[in-house]
């Protein structure tokens, strides 16, 4: 067994009673202060996030996590707020507060200890980067706002940021090829035509463009008129050569110095960037050896019950050959456009309304849709959930990527929903935004182990909400839980084990259904960001893990929808601290 992260660490200060606060609810209060400063202090230091969780007063600014000088401000703060903890004698506080004070400890600890690593010189990938979420934003549809004509200026100057953090981005890459710190070769090739797509015009067709195609009829002619024109010279002057910059110095400079390794195991000081991920994405103390054991095992389990199906299904070969079938089955492509892949998505949500009240009775508030991903990104993207805002100015999005309508295999959709949507992400997050009991901070916080955990959780409720009734989604959702578990060993194996990208393909190829351009998308994925994809499995396995333990020892006591309750109401949390507070309640009914 792994041991967990210690979370409640006692400070110690009983000793030292003329620095005490005078009473335990003066106290209390103030830690109250101390949390609700570092939301508002972290903000501006953090503005794509402020504007992704709906605080518009940073919205005008980038990040500055780039820089010597950026970097040593964010060591600051949180050794500040280190500092501030330190004050409080944690037993003393709420049990609400406790919570907030070990995650506020955690997000401390575990920030001081990346901002440690030289991650800085692998500024761009090609799907975990700042150029591609800012490009989502410009096109007026996404996270930024384009309501008012503040906005639109405030986007004028936060591309100006944007320039700024693409220059300083191009030096951190020279400086990394001089230190070895460079992407595998297959990643940058993956990033030329993302960049190729924005280095020309013409400007009124470009994606930075799009916001002054699409003005709030409030807008004046004059408004309009001075907008546009502002707009046509951004794009010209500052967007469309720093792109064709990148571009010219991503294909002729970066490509050559690639590696043609595939793991950080291969960078300076790479096994221990790697271990701080695992750390980071699933909250716990593992190893990439236990969890490379873990994932072997999941995997030749999920292999049994998938031979199972095939067997249901009649078909005749061995499970290598059903997935080839499942690959190619025509049946399983049934669209010819991408609007019945959205509306196929819908459908699956009218079909399990009537039996999420059996197991929910907390449900969010926020609005939410299904749409398809943006064509500039769609073809190197995954399926996703975009939070919404808990005052109903944003929905809630689950996207969707259809580079090809006639290709799209539906034997995932229904685990997908589960997973992204409802009540995976959808569910999860919003209930985390809208609850008013939590400080702010906790509010968008987001651990990977627990999000992803419970989403990817979410998929094995399917037959209880009336869905999996054909044996081929049944298999999709256990395509989906391989998916996840594959990720375990082939993770591990190509940042721990020096695994290449071939051979983790491979070991892919061989046990799920996924086509070889999907798989070949997703091993990049996990060498781009090495240890994320570790996180859902471990967290759904904990959080099953505890829904199973509870069942045991209440019995006839257990009800779902309680336990459902207990598990989202307090927000994210490392796993630790969500098997303490289930082992309380298990308690208290027993």
């Amino acid at each position: 067994m792994y041991k967990f992260l210690i979370f409640a660490i006692a400070i110690g200060m009983a000793m030292q009673s003329c620095k005490q606060k005078t009473s335990d609810e003066k106290a209390s209060g103030s830690v109250k202060e101390v949390f609700d400063n570092y939301y508002e202090e972290r903000l501006p230091l953090y503005p794509l996030e402020a504007t992704m969780n709906g605080d518009s007063r940073y919205n005008d600014r980038m990040s500055d996590d780039l820089t010597a000088a950026g970097k040593a401000k964010l060591v600051a703060f949180y050794k500040k707020y280190q500092t501030e903890l330190a004050k409080y004698d944690r037993e003393k506080l709420s049990d609400e507060e406790k919570v907030s004070w070990d995650l506020l400890q955690w997000e401390c600890n575990v920030n001081l200890e990346g901002l440690s690593y030289p991650t800085e010189l692998l500024p761009l990938n090609q799907i975990f980067s700042t150029h591609l979420m800012v490009s989502q934003m410009a096109g007026g549809t996404s996270l930024q706002p384009f309501k008012t004509v503040k906005d639109y200026e405030n986007w004028l100057k936060r591309v100006d940021g944007f320039v700024v953090w693409c220059d300083t981005a191009m030096v951190n890459m020279q400086k990394g090829m001089k230190l070895g710190y460079v992407l595998p070769e297959p990643l940058i090739q993956k990033m030329i035509p993302q960049l190729a797509g924005m280095d020309h015009g013409p400007v009124k067709d470009h994606l930075f463009y799009a916001p002054a195609k699409n003005f709030p009829t409030t807008f004046s002619s004059d408004e309009k008129g001075k907008l546009e024109k502002e707009y046509a010279a951004m794009v010209e002057s500052k967007i469309i050569p720093t792109f064709k910059k990148m571009h010219d110095f991503v294909k002729n400079e970066y490509l050559p110095a690639g590696r043609k390794t595939a793991g950080f195991d291969a960078l300076p000081n790479g096994a221990a960037i790697y271990n701080y991920y695992i750390k980071y994405f699933t909250t716990t103390e593992m190893t990439a050896d236990e969890i490379h054991k873990i994932g072997l095992g999941e995997v030749d389990r999920i292999s049994k019950e998938m031979e199972l199906v095939k067997e249901q299904v009649g078909f005749k070969g061995d499970l290598k050959s059903f997935f080839n079938d499942v690959r190619n089955n025509k049946k399983l492509m049934p669209f010819t456009k991408p609007e019945e892949v959205i509306a196929n998505f819908n459908k699956i949500h009218e079909t399990m309304k009537p039996n999420l009240k059996k197991l929910f009775d907390l449900t969010p508030k926020s609005a939410f849709e299904v749409r398809r991903t943006e064509a500039f990104r769609e073809k190197s993207a995954s399926a996703e959930y975009n939070p919404g805002l808990a005052d109903g100015s944003r929905p809630g999005v689950f996207y969707v990527p259809v580079p090809d309508a006639r290709t799209y295999n539906i034997v995932s959709d229904e685990s997908l929903f589960l997973h992204e949507a409802i009540p995976g992400h959808h569910y999860q997050i919003s209930l985390q935004q809208e609850n008013k009991d939590l400080p702010e901070f906790r509010k968008n916080l987001w651990y990977s182990a627990y999000g992803e955990g419970w989403a990817l959780y979410c998929e094995s409720l399917g037959k209880e909400l009336g869905l999996y009734t054909d044996p081929y989604q049944y298999f999709g959702m256990l395509s989906a839980e391989m998916h996840r578990a594959i990720r375990l060993v082939v993770d591990t194996g190509l940042h721990s084990k020096g695994w290449t990208r071939e051979k983790a393909i491979q070991y892919s190829l061989d046990h799920e259904a996924e086509s070889e351009e999907s798989i070949t998308a997703e091993i990049e994925r996990y060498m781009a960001g090495g240890g994320q994809a570790l996180s859902y499995k471990i967290g759904q396995l904990k959080i099953r893990q505890l829904r199973s333990k509870a069942e045991q020892d209440l019995g006839d006591k257990f009800n779902i929808r309680e336990f459902h309750n207990l598990v989202l109401e307090s927000g994210c949390v490392p796993l630790k601290l969500l098997e303490d507070k289930v082992n309380v309640w298990i308690a208290s009914k027993k």
